[in-house]
C-alpha cells in the first residue's frame, strides 16, 4: 500500500478522501465507496499501486475521441474498481469490488508508470489513455504517469465519469490533455436510475473547470438506455448545457445501449431513437452529434456544419477518408476544432 493524495485526517481516527466527489469520510480500517483507498492507522492509502487489469493498444477512436488526432494510436491502461457502481456496466468484472482485502497483485499485471511510458513509445502510440474502469480511483498511478507521458512528448486522456474533484483536476491538470466524460443522464432523478451518485451538477461543474481551467479538450458520450433516459427533453437541456458551456464544437457521443448486466431486460435502444437524438442536437446548435455503437451509419462520420461535405468517414475505428488539415474543413476552409 501506498499513502495516497487528497485527503484529510478527521477527529477519531477517520479521514476524508478528497479525490472524487463523493468525498467519503472513511473509519479506521474501512475503505471508501470504491473499496481501493483504505483507512489505515488514521492515513489513507490506495490498494492499486501499478496493478493493471488490462491494457491494449488502441485507435482514439474507440475511446471515442473524434477530434483529438484523428487515427492516431493511444496505449490504453485499466485496472480495478469504481466508484459508481452502474446497473448496466459493460466491465463488472474488473469494476465492481467486493472485499477492500484482496490481494490485487494475485490477478494483476504489474506495470509501473516508467514501463507504461516505455511501452506507449515502443509501440508507436502517441498517447496513452486511462479507460475500462474510472481512472480518478487510480489517480496516484495516473498522476504519475501523465507527468512522465509529457515529458516523452505523449497526449493522455481520462475516459472518465467526470467524479473528479477540483482539488484531482488541479494535481493533474497541467500534464492531462483529453477529458472524455460520460454524461450519463441530466436530472439527479435519472441518473440515481442508472447509479447512485452525489448531486450530479458537480459532474457539470467538473468538465466546465477541466476546460475553463485547463484548456483540455473535451468530448462528451451519453450512452442512451431505452426508458431510463431517452426522454427528449431532458437530452435537450443536456444538448443547451453543452452548447452554452463548452461550445457548439464539442463533440457528443450518442451511443446505442445493449441490455446487460442489471438492465438485462431491456432492450437495444432502436435506431430511430438515437437519430431522433441526433436531430435535436443538430437544431439546438451542436456541430457535431456522433450516433455510436451502431456499426456502419452515416453518422458515425463527421460533417462539415458549414458546407455539409463528409471530411471524415470512419469504418468501426478505421478513418477511410480524411479530408481535414489544421483542424479545418479541405472545402470550404471551415475551423472545425479538431486538432491534428
Amino acid at each position: 500500500m501506498f499513502e495516497a493524495l487528497l485527503w484529510e485526517p478527521l477527529e477519531g481516527n477517520k479521514v476524508r478522501c478528497n479525490l472524487c466527489n463523493f468525498r467519503c469520510v472513511i473509519p479506521e480500517g474501512r475503505s471508501g465507496i470504491c473499496k481501493v483507498r483504505i483507512n489505515k492507522n488514521g492515513k489513507l492509502y490506495t490498494l492499486l499501486n501499478s496493478y493493471v487489469s488490462s491494457w491494449a493498444l488502441d485507435p482514439i477512436e474507440k475511446k471515442p475521441v473524434f477530434h483529438y488526432y484523428p487515427g492516431s494510436l493511444v496505449l490504453s491502461f485499466g485496472t480495478w474498481g469504481c466508484n459508481f457502481r452502474c446497473r448496466g456496466c459493460q466491465n463488472y468484472e474488473i469494476s465492481r469490488i467486493k472485499d477492500p482485502n484482496f490481494d490485487f497483485s494475485l490477478i494483476s499485471e504489474e506495470i509501473p508508470p516508467e514501463e507504461a511510458v516505455r511501452l506507449a513509445v515502443r509501440y508507436n502510440a502517441k498517447g496513452i489513455a486511462w479507460t475500462y474502469n474510472e481512472p480518478t480511483i487510480w489517480f496516484e498511478y495516473t498522476y504519475k504517469s501523465a507527468q512522465l507521458a509529457k515529458k516523452n512528448g505523449l497526449y493522455t486522456v481520462y475516459v472518465t465519469n467526470g467524479s473528479i474533484t477540483k482539488e484531482g483536476l488541479d494535481l493533474i491538470g497541467p500534464y492531462l490533455d483529453v477529458f472524455r466524460v460520460d454524461i450519463k443522464a441530466f436530472s439527479q432523478e435519472t441518473y440515481n436510475k442508472i447509479t447512485p451518485i452525489f448531486d450530479f451538477h458537480k459532474i457539470l461543474e467538473s468538465v466546465i473547470y477541466a476546460k475553463e481551467r485547463w484548456n483540455m479538450h473535451i468530448e462528451i458520450v451519453t450512452n442512451i438506455i431505452p426508458t431510463i433516459n431517452d426522454n427528449i427533453d431532458e437530452l435537450r437541456n443536456l444538448v443547451v448545457f453543452i452548447r452554452d458551456n463548452l461550445g457548439k464544437k464539442t463533440p457528443l457521443h450518442i451511443t446505442r445501449f445493449f441490455p446487460y448486466l442489471d438492465l438485462a431486460y431491456l432492450y437495444p435502444t432502436p435506431i430511430e431513437t438515437l437519430e431522433k437524438i441526433r436531430e435535436m442536437g443538430i437544431s439546438e446548435g451542436l456541430d457535431f452529434v456522433y450516433i455510436g455503437n451502431v456499426p456502419g451509419h452515416p453518422y458515425e462520420d463527421t460533417y462539415c456544419p458549414k458546407c455539409k461535405r463528409r471530411v471524415i468517414r470512419r469504418s468501426g475505428f478505421e478513418i477511410i477518408e480524411n479530408h481535414t488539415h489544421g483542424g479545418k474543413c479541405d472545402f470550404c476552409g471551415e475551423d472545425l476544432g479538431i486538432i491534428e
